[in-house]
């Protein structure tokens, strides 16, 4: 049995052993095999990871593109975001907010994979609703501009039930479906807020054939266009299995990372998720929600670090 299916097993296990999925969620992780398996956990900690000075791998495609930074920077429209603090980590003022440092280790296991493999345009997808996959992508993105000079891409591409627009507290279009519609261009789309070099494209206006939008060449367009302004894409897309769009939008990226949650997503059909993708597509899963009394050794980690927080702080 992979690694893969070993996280899931145990993580069916333990929804069948906690009637309900009681207890306070907490996250870890854990170096692990290719594909890799990532366990978040909101424990603090101040220790903030090296940067990662791979801006991309020699075998990465170059598309041309034929707007600048400059153009990014004057057409993206400024934006009065008002985030939720309890979900946007990285936009609540708190560097060292409970779950900040496992976003920093998900964020270097994925540029080592990108040492090995292109990987810049990354699918974010869960099995099912509700299990922490929009607050998985946000984090991402906010996190890797947390480095200096990395430019990331936050793309809304649940046009069934969007949620990225409401975390960030920002308005919901025009966004990705006027632009699949030619309604708009590339730019009116895009937002940006109060975290430098950070990027929002809204799902945008509600639309009744989504599956059928997605899929009618426009968004591979977009991200042709736009993918050498930024260093990481980020997209946020719906779940795998109630419909087809996470399928169609996964080719039009270099890798998927799938959401699953401890003690809520059933077994067999986290396992049947993951078969929608073909074996090369999917980069890690991110096990969401664990219970800290099962990873104590992360707990003793975190409280290490916090207690030596205030000297290192001016």
């Amino acid at each position: 049995m992979s690694r893969i299916h070993e996280a899931l097993k145990k993580a069916e296990q333990e929804r069948a052993a906690t009637p309900g999925g009681a207890g306070q969620p907490s996250f870890a992780t854990t170096p692990v095999a290719d594909p890799p398996v990532f366990a978040e956990t909101p424990a603090a900690a101040a220790m903030v990871a090296p940067a990662d000075p791979a801006l991309g791998h020699p075998g990465m495609p170059a598309f041309a593109s034929p707007f600048g930074v400059d153009t990014l920077l004057a057409r993206a429209a400024q934006q009065e975001w008002k985030p939720d603090p309890t979900t946007m980590l990285f936009l609540s003022g708190d560097d060292s907010a409970c779950g900040t440092e496992e976003f920093r280790t998900l964020r270097s296991r994925l540029y080592h994979l990108r040492e090995k493999m292109p990987l810049k345009k990354v699918l974010v997808t869960s099995a099912l609703p509700k299990e922490g996959k929009s607050f998985t992508s946000s984090n991402l993105a906010q996190v890797m501009v947390r480095q200096h000079g990395r430019r990331a891409l936050l793309i809304d591409a649940d046009l069934r039930a969007p949620r990225l627009h409401m975390m960030l507290g920002t308005t919901s279009d025009p966004g990705l479906s006027d632009y699949l519609l030619g309604k708009n261009d590339e730019f009116s789309i895009m937002q940006r807020g109060p975290l430098e070099n950070l990027f929002f494209i809204p799902s945008g206006t509600g639309v009744g054939d989504p599956a059928e939008l997605i899929g009618n060449g426009r968004l591979k367009l977009l991200l042709q266009r736009v993918e050498p302004l930024f260093d990481w894409i980020i997209i946020d897309s719906p779940p795998a299995l109630p419909v087809s769009d996470a399928s169609v939008l996964a080719k039009a990226c270099d890798g998927v990372l799938m959401v699953v949650r401890s003690n809520a997503t059933p077994f067999d059909l986290a396992r049947k998720a993951r078969q929608e993708f073909p074996d090369q597509a999917l980069v890690g899963v991110v096990l969401n929600g664990t219970r800290e009394d099962a990873l104590p050794y992360a707990r003793y980690y975190y409280e290490t670090y916090q207690k030596k927080e205030p000297a290192t702080k001016a």
